[in-house]
């Protein structure tokens, strides 16, 4: 189960051939997130288990997550655009049907990030995963 927005991320990817391709666009796609808010950069948002920093601030509007990050690395700033394309707008029940390793897959990231940024990744999945369940 994917979102629209994920579904139109992966028919972008189709038609980058080359992983280096991919890997500016995920770049690309952080770069054209708002910044997360300095306010909104605090302990509570913080994500542990990241090489790099990385902040994610959730809230539910009439049930549907919504969530906006920052991370001091342009490529997990990227991740972060590309989870917001997952999850962005599901429900809590839906979040936890999602299965993000598989849906990754399909654009071909789980090949091509170092251990570091595969174990960062999962940590935000987590911690989208928890605040979702809460909710519910």
């Amino acid at each position: 189960m994917a979102t629209p927005a994920f579904e139109e991320l992966v028919e972008d990817f189709e038609f980058l051939d080359e992983w280096e391709d991919r890997y500016r666009h995920v770049i690309d796609l952080g770069k054209a997130m708002d910044p997360l808010p300095e306010a909104l950069r605090v302990p509570a948002t913080k994500v542990e288990g990241c090489a790099s920093q990385v902040w994610l601030h959730a809230q539910f509007d009439d049930g549907r997550l919504h969530f906006d990050g920052a991370s001091d690395a342009m490529i997990v700033s990227g991740l972060i655009a590309v989870l917001r394309r997952l999850f962005n707008g599901l429900t809590p029940a839906e979040v936890g049907r999602v299965d993000a390793k598989a849906e990754l897959a399909r654009l071909g990231l789980n090949d091509h990030l170092s251990a570091q940024r595969s174990n960062g990744l999962r940590a935000m999945i987590e911690r989208i995963r928890e605040t979702a369940a809460q909710e519910a």
